[in-house]
């Protein structure tokens, strides 16, 4: 039995992860972390980490780049691995979460899809094969309420394409103030915020007289939810170290 904490009990993937949770015999929500207080299931929910009556097996966060610093505080001194789904941090953030593998498990994603991260995997194959002849462009939609832009999960995208081409490609996030054709060297990523959108990824390939489009639709935060509480089983008895879904899908 795996006993999960969530950070951002009260947020929509708080709750979705609970409700996944439930589905399961292998795990159970004990406790919850939120700045809102109020409890809705059979499991307290606190102001911080430091608050938690009892230690879980592991904590899924899906709050906000700002609980970070309590979080890997708790974790760090109590050696609970830690799940992290939320999106938005700044390099620094991302060199913290690197550095804390090092003494903790930590598992760290942009996206906690299979079907994303297969699309990952997907891409960076597309990209071996066509090479230079393809100019690559990710489009991302998304919901109007999600702030950040472009998406982690778009970004995720690029790296990996960009990774398998050597690092040989540069981001251009926005076109309208730029005078030139299209270098070669280029992926172009763009954002579109709209209505209830959960999320969705187009990888396009663009080549002389053919075009080949990758594509993952999300149709509820359900499928992040059911891949955090798989991250969280599988966390529980890992060794320090840095954890990604290329080690579930």
């Amino acid at each position: 039995m795996t006993n999960i904490a969530i950070c951002g009990a009260n947020g929509k993937m708080g709750k979705n992860i609970y409700n996944c949770a439930s589905e399961r015999e292998d795990c159970k929500v004990i406790a919850g972390i939120d700045i809102y207080t109020k409890e809705y299931a059979d499991f307290p929910i606190v102001e911080t980490p430091a608050q938690l009556p009892v230690k879980p097996d592991v904590i899924i966060d899906f709050s906000n780049p700002a609980s970070l610093d309590g979080l890997l505080d708790y974790c760090f001194s109590t050696g609970t691995p830690l799940v992290i789904g939320a999106t938005g941090y700044s390099d620094e953030q991302i060199a913290k979460i690197k550095a804390a593998a090092q003494q903790i498990p930590v598992f760290f994603t942009f996206n906690m899809s299979l079907g994303i991260n297969l699309l990952v995997e997907l891409a960076k194959k597309a990209a071996a094969v066509l090479g230079d002849q393809f100019d690559i462009e990710i489009v991302e939609k998304h919901h109007n309420q999600k702030i950040d832009a472009p998406s982690g999960t778009a970004i995720m995208l690029a790296n990996a394409i960009n990774e398998t081409l050597d690092n040989s490609k540069h981001y251009v996030y926005d076109r309208h103030s730029r005078r030139q054709k299209r270098e070669k060297s280029e992926i172009g990523m763009h954002a579109i915020r709209g209505g209830t959108i959960v999320g969705e990824h187009d990888v396009i390939f663009a080549g002389n007289d053919e075009v080949i489009t990758l594509s993952h639709s999300a149709a509820s935060k359900t499928v992040f939810a059911a891949g955090a509480v798989n991250a969280a089983v599988f966390l529980k008895d890992q060794k320090p170290g840095l954890y990604d879904m290329s080690k579930l899908v």
